[in-house]
């Protein structure tokens, strides 16, 4: 394979492209140019804020792609490329539901900011991470925004504490989807960050052999599906690996780097199954 077979690119952020400490290598910066350099457009898709991947980015952020809340909001140069909203009706619900789990946080994400009832330190302290524009409310329920997302996180495990309740309530009529070990995004069934990279191989003009796609989490999957070239790193959950065509070292390994850096060299080492 030739980076000339290839025309974008997308990664996950958090246990892929970002290491242990959530923190991006500054190497990128210059990886990132190389790319514009073979026309590659770069994506990161991330089941973070889109305030908060432009604020990661910020040296390049008009010269990318966002594809933020896992695949619910497409940005570029701060103009909304593509979007997947859910009803207030449909959200009223889920909260409602949500606050019955014991020991669950919870998320409200609409387009113009996040929205948040709890205060508790170690809650907040885990939600800023990912949401940098944020408001505290007293009442989720009567906020207005246009909405994409309810986000759950819960530090016993949303995979065995939230995720078989809210499956099962609205797995029927909407996504839910274990997107880390604590955290869980319920979002329109139509939404995912495969769906994102679809309409932007549409929209954009190139090709499923085209695409290139990291990720290690479950709100991974539909991407790697939308992408010939699809990556699990090696610290991936074992049930996504099964999605991914090739695999890629961990991400303390810069694994999403080392991967780029030989597609860049022309290396036919590049794909290892």
């Amino acid at each position: 394979m030739t980076d000339s077979s290839i025309k974008f690119i997308a990664t996950d952020m958090d246990g892929t492209l970002l290491n242990e400490q959530g923190l991006l290598d500054s190497a990128f910066f210059d990886l990132h140019q190389q790319l514009e350099q073979r026309g590659i457009i770069f994506a990161a898709a991330s089941g973070r804020q889109y305030y908060s991947l432009r604020e990661t980015f910020e040296p390049i952020r008009d010269r990318m792609i966002f594809i933020a809340e896992n695949g619910t909001l497409v940005m570029q140069q701060d103009k909304e490329l593509y979007s997947c909203t859910m009803e207030k009706a449909a959200i009223n619900q889920i909260v409602n539901e949500a606050r019955k789990i014991e020991g669950s946080y919870l998320v409200l994400c609409g387009k113009r900011s996040a929205y948040i009832e709890t205060d508790d330190h170690q809650a907040l302290e885990e939600i800023k991470k990912y949401y940098h524009r944020c408001e505290q409310v007293d009442d989720l329920l009567a906020v207005e925004d246009d909405f994409i997302k309810v986000a759950i996180c819960h530090f016993g495990g949303t995979e065995a504490n939230v995720y078989p309740v809210l499956k099962k309530q609205f797995g029927e009529e909407h996504q839910v989807v274990v997107s880390g070990q604590i955290w869980l995004d319920m979002m329109n069934i139509e939404a995912s960050k495969g769906k994102a990279i679809e309409y932007l191989q549409k929209s954009l003009g190139f090709t499923y052999e085209q695409t290139m796609s990291f990720g290690d989490y479950f709100n991974d999957i539909e991407m790697l599906k939308a992408s010939y070239y699809s990556y699990a790193v090696e610290n991936a959950h074992e049930d996504v690996k099964a999605f991914a065509r090739f695999d890629a070292p961990s991400n303390e390994q810069s694994g999403v780097m080392q991967v780029i850096r030989q597609l860049l060299d022309n290396s036919s080492s590049l794909c290892t199954a």
